[in-house]
């Protein structure tokens, strides 16, 4: 035995020290990635086109059953095989993907067991990865202590990072929830606020490309992630901290054996372009279960985000069920407090009202349970499987569309397996859900057919709340279509036409500093399939014709998207097409005015298009021109301005 044990132990030290490199391409051979077993410990680097993206990067995972990051070896044949299927969802920024990919399977070995996989997925711009755990004789449970899994950025490398805040802080202890602002062109080697920084994160490869880190695929048997910035251009996956959910709960997942660890997406191009029309994060998922019924989506209006808490009364949110009946909208947003200053009985009449007039009613709720003091009813619903259920009967029974759920409580496995069951109750019901106050969707409209939204941005109550943030509007406008949005559907409320966030809309308050085209356009480059929009019924009469008509036909799903040009805070030009039509929006965030020529391959020449413009003072008109022959147009854009072209 002794003997046998020396051998093998020989075995593996002679097998570590000459090290194995694998390669594996992307369908089209431009995409290449490398893993190795060198020295022990697993790793992998990418490249595109030649040039590095990824430097030697770590993998591995430390468990409570045994470290598995070092002495680890490669077994045996790596198992490639070719992905090509086609898939539908109308949830996202593409309604119909046909995706395509080499999948290798890494197996690694430690003391002669087979420990765990790492399965790749390499398309022609992305590279997905997770790990596969398997059971180690009787045991088949593991707690995951930490990922080692790393990505290593090349010198020279700058960044576009939302750093993580720290928890139980902010409003009523409500972080972190994923609204803090971008640093953007900055430099490797930082960690954020000291506690790193959340998904998805923006690299630029010095003048060579771009790097889209995130992750996707996450639910109840593990943890929401972060990206720890280290030394020398390394990032690691970060664990939730203990402090979220008020302490409770672990922040490292348990794994049943064998078992799986969500993907790890990285999205890389010589361009941005890339960046902007991925589908990694739904390309490598399933659904979890069916739809119980053909989900509407579509626009609405709410009454909170001008009027606040004061508008959730039964007469205001008639006015506006009338409003979204005027504006062809699907439905009515009742946020918080409706519980109180309506009452049930007169919601089950709004909700009447409402289909009579072919609009839909979404209701809030808050999540809470111990996880935070936000005080705002209805609470101690969603928390509980017994009363959440009953609620949403209740809520069947009367036709309500969706909730949207606010004040979760962190990353933490259980809180993920609260979004989980939310999800799949509300679908038993047929509801709609809409998450704030709230972590990133990692790729929930694949796997929950009844998932709209997330919040998980800054988003339009900040501008209500704080001139600072309206000031910054467009800067953040022209960061989302290349971060946040580009992984998610993105519930952010906005596309304001007031000129006052109050219900007066008198000089009073926060001041909207962008242009009417501007907001026009944040309702294209904003990607969510079920958008509440931040306008009121005044804006019927005291906004322009051509701004509210647009708005009425505005769709909120889309068949494709484009990336036309831009760069992250400064500017950002896309095309979104819905069945046969384009929309061509873009927005500017500088300065000085943006002139630019764009070719539009989409419009043919000699075709007439709707174009929505900005004069200097922020003055919108719109006319009708025709597309010359070379299908260029030259576009200006001043500072807070927007431009619109739709065919």
């Amino acid at each position: 035995m002794k003997k046998l044990f020396l051998v093998m132990t020989l075995l593996q030290v002679f097998t570590i020290c000459n090290a194995e490199k694998k390669e594996f391409k992307s369908p089209d051979g431009r995409l290449l990635v490398v893993v190795s077993d060198e020295n022990g410990s697993p790793s992998y680097s990418v490249n595109y086109n030649g040039i590095l993206f990824l430097k030697p990067s770590p993998l591995g995972l430390r468990t409570n059953i045994g470290d598995f990051s070092h002495n680890m070896y490669f077994s045996g044949d790596v198992k490639t095989s070719a992905i090509d299927e086609t898939y539908q969802l109308r949830n996202i920024k593409q309604s119909k993907v046909h995706y395509t990919a080499t999948e290798a399977v890494c197996s690694f070995m430690q003391q002669g067991k087979r420990i765990f996989d790492v399965v790749f997925r390499i398309s022609n711009k992305d590279v997905a990865f997770k790990y596969k755990i398997f059971s180690q004789g009787e045991t088949h449970s593991c707690v995951v202590q930490e990922e080692v899994t790393g990505f290593v950025l090349p010198e020279g490398t700058t960044t576009f990072l939302c750093p993580q805040s720290k928890p139980m802080g902010g409003f009523a202890r409500t972080s972190p929830s994923y609204e803090t602002p971008y640093t953007v062109d900055d430099a490797l080697g930082k960690n954020g606020w000291g506690e790193g920084y959340t998904f998805p994160c923006l690299f630029k490869n010095g003048n060579k490309g771009w790097v889209l880190i995130s992750e996707t695929g996450v639910n109840g048997s593990y943890c929401g992630s972060r990206l720890l910035g280290k030394t020398d251009g390394l990032y690691t996956i970060g664990f939730p901290q203990t402090g979220e959910c008020n302490g409770n709960g672990t922040v490292a997942p348990g794994v049943a054996l064998p078992g799986e660890t969500p993907w790890r997406t990285i999205t890389v191009g010589e361009t941005l372009a890339p960046i902007v029309e991925t589908t990694v994060p739904f390309d490598v998922l399933s659904p979890l279960y069916d739809a119980s019924k053909e989900y509407v989506y579509g626009g609405g209006s709410w009454s909170w985000i001008i009027g606040m808490d004061g508008s959730t009364v039964y007469d205001e949110q008639i006015r506006y069920i009338d409003f979204s009946a005027a504006m062809k909208f699907q439905s009515v947003l009742i946020d918080a407090l409706w519980d109180t200053q309506i009452g049930r009985d007169k919601i089950a009449k709004l909700a009447q009202y409402a289909a009579s007039k072919g609009v839909a009613l979404y209701l809030w709720y808050n999540s809470n349970g111990y996880w935070n003091d936000a005080p705002q009813s209805p609470r101690g619903f969603m928390d509980n499987a017994i009363a959440r259920r009953k609620e949403m009967k209740w809520m069947q029974s009367i036709g309500i569309r969706g909730i949207k759920v606010d004040f979760f409580g962190g990353d933490k496995q259980h809180t993920m397996q609260l979004y989980e069951d939310i999800l799949a109750d509300a679908n038993e019901y047929g509801l709609l859900v809409v998450f704030h106050g709230c972590t990133l969707p990692r790729g929930w409209e694949k796997m929950y057919p009844n998932f709209a939204s997330a919040e998980a941005v800054l988003a339009s109550e900040n501008l209500h709340f704080s001139q600072g943030s309206c000031d910054n509007e467009a800067f953040n406008a022209c960061l989302h279509p290349f971060i946040r949005n580009t992984v998610g559907s993105m519930d952010f409320g906005g596309s304001a036409l007031n000129k006052y966030y109050n219900a007066n809309n008198a000089p009073r308050g926060s001041r909207r500093v962008t242009s009417d085209v501007f907001a026009l356009a944040t309702a294209v480059l904003f990607q969510s399939p079920v958008q509440h929009f931040a306008l009121a019924p005044n804006n019927l009469t005291d906004a322009p014709s051509w701004a509210i008509d647009f708005m009425k036909q505005v769709p909120t799903t889309w068949d494709e998207v484009r990336y036309i040009d831009g760069y992250p805070g400064k500017y950002i030009i896309l095309a979104r097409r819905h069945a046969d039509k384009w929309y061509i929006a873009g927005v500017n965030a500088q300065k000085e005015t943006l002139n630019v020529k764009v070719h539009l391959p989409m419009i043919s020449a000699g075709e007439s298009v709707q174009i929505y413009t900005d004069n200097l003072q922020l003055e919108g008109s719109t006319k009708q021109v025709k597309m010359n022959k070379k299908q260029e147009v030259q576009l200006s854009i001043p500072c807070n301005g927007g431009v619109l072209i739709v065919k």
